[in-house]
C-alpha cells in the first residue's frame, strides 16, 4: 500500500431494492451506510467526486434480457464515476491521482486498477469526463459520425436537442457543414438554449403541438439525418420528413422507458421503402476504437468555446435518486452530474 490516510469508517451508498414497475419510486431503492472497503492487489480506494446518472439505467433496474446485465437487487448500482485515488495498491496510480471508472452511486469504491482512467483536472473539469469529454460526448459522435454516417450539407434533426447527448450532437454537426440542424426538447428555455446559445437553425417545444408538424415547419425541405433520443411521435414525425436515402441513428427511447405495455411502432414505416431510408439502433460500447479521435476533435472545440455544454449539477450522494428521477423527467439542461 504506497499510502493510507485517514478515511472515514463508513461508506454511503444506493441499493436497488426492488424493481420498479413503471415510473420508479423512493421505496425501490435503499441508501445505505457500509464499511469502507479496502483495495487488494492491484486495486485502488477512490473517494468519488461526481456521479453520473442516465437514462439507460433505467433498463438496468427491470430483469428483462437487455444489452447489459441487470442491477442486482440488495447490491449497490454502477454507474460512471470521477474521484480521486485515496488508497493505492497498483502499479501506475498513487494517491492523489485522479481516475474515471464505472463504480458510481457511492461515495468510495475499490476499482481494480486496470478498469480505472486516468484523468487530468488541469486539461478540463473533472466533471467533464462525465458528459462533454466522456460517454455522453463520444455517443454523440459516434452515433452522428459512423451509425448516421453524417456528410457535410445534411440536414439533421435531434430530438431531446437540450441533453447531453442531443445537445452535443447537434453542434458537431453544425461544426461539420450541416445545411441545417434543428432540435427539440421540452421547454421554451432549453429551445432559447438551443438557438441563441447552441446554435441550432431551429428548435421547437414538442409540448407546444403535434410533433410531425412542427418538424414539417422547421424543416420544409425535409432532413437527411434523425437522431433520435426520445422515440414514440419524434420518430414517427422524422420517418415521415425523412429526404431520400436519408438515416435514423437510434441512441435513446426515453418516450417509452417507463411504459408497463409495449409502445406501438411508428405508423408509417413503408415510407422507408419510398425514400430508401435507414434506421440503426447503436451502443456507444461497440465504438470505444473512435475515442482517441473523438477527444483530439472534440476537446480542441470545448477548449475553444466552439462546441459549449451545459451541466445540471446535484449537490450531495444522498440526492443521487432524486438527480436520476430529474433525467427521466427530464429536469436537466446538458448533462445531469451529483457532485459529492
Amino acid at each position: 500500500m504506497t499510502d493510507t490516510p485517514a478515511l472515514p469508517a463508513v461508506s454511503r451508498e444506493w441499493h436497488l431494492a426492488s424493481r420498479p414497475v413503471g415510473w420508479p419510486k423512493p421505496e425501490d431503492f435503499a441508501f445505505v451506510e457500509v464499511d469502507v472497503p479496502q483495495p487488494g492487489e492491484g486495486q485502488v480506494l477512490v473517494r468519488n467526486k461526481y456521479l453520473s446518472v442516465d437514462p439507460y439505467m433505467r433498463g438496468r433496474m427491470s430483469d428483462a434480457k437487455s444489452y447489459v446485465a441487470p442491477f442486482e437487487l440488495g447490491k449497490v448500482m454502477q454507474g460512471g464515476a470521477v474521484g480521486e485515488v485515496v488508497a493505492s495498491n497498483a502499479e501506475g496510480l498513487s494517491a492523489g491521482d485522479h481516475v474515471l471508472h464505472f463504480f458510481g452511486w457511492r461515495e468510495y469504491a475499490v476499482v481494480d486498477a486496470k478498469n480505472a482512467v486516468k484523468v487530468d483536472p488541469q486539461a478540463a473539469p473533472l466533471s467533464t469526463y462525465l458528459g462533454v469529454l466522456g460517454m455522453t460526448g463520444l455517443t454523440a459522435y459516434a452515433g452522428l459520425l459512423r451509425t448516421a454516417a453524417f456528410k457535410e450539407g445534411d440536414a439533421v434533426f435531434v430530438s431531446g436537442a437540450a441533453g447531453a447527448v442531443g445537445g452535443q450532437v447537434g453542434q458537431i454537426a453544425r461544426l461539420k457543414g450541416a445545411s441545417r440542424v434543428i432540435g427539440s426538447a421540452g421547454s421554451d428555455e432549453k429551445v432559447k438554449l438551443l438557438t441563441e446559445e447552441y446554435g441550432f437553425d431551429a428548435a421547437f417545444n414538442y409540448k407546444d403541438g403535434p410533433v410531425a408538424e412542427q418538424l414539417r415547419a422547421a424543416a420544409p425541405d425535409g432532413i437527411d439525418v434523425y437522431f433520435d433520443n426520445v422515440g414514440g411521435d419524434h420518430l414517427e414525425a422524422a420517418i415521415g420528413s425523412l429526404n431520400q436515402g436519408g438515416r435514423i441513428a437510434v441512441c435513446g427511447m426515453i418516450s417509452v422507458y417507463n411504459n408497463t405495455e409495449p409502445a406501438p411502432g411508428p405508423k408509417n414505416l413503408a415510407r422507408l421503402i419510398a425514400t430508401r431510408g435507414r434506421i440503426e439502433g447503436f451502443l456507444v460500447g461497440d465504438h470505444y476504437d473512435l475515442q482517441p479521435q473523438f477527444v483530439q476533435e472534440v476537446a480542441p472545440w470545448v477548449a475553444s468555446g466552439e462546441l459549449k455544454y451545459r451541466e445540471t449539477v446535484v449537490e450531495g450522494i444522498e440526492n443521487n435518486l432524486e438527480a436520476f428521477l430529474g433525467v427521466l423527467r427530464g429536469d436537466n439542461t446538458g448533462k445531469m452530474i451529483v457532485k459529492l
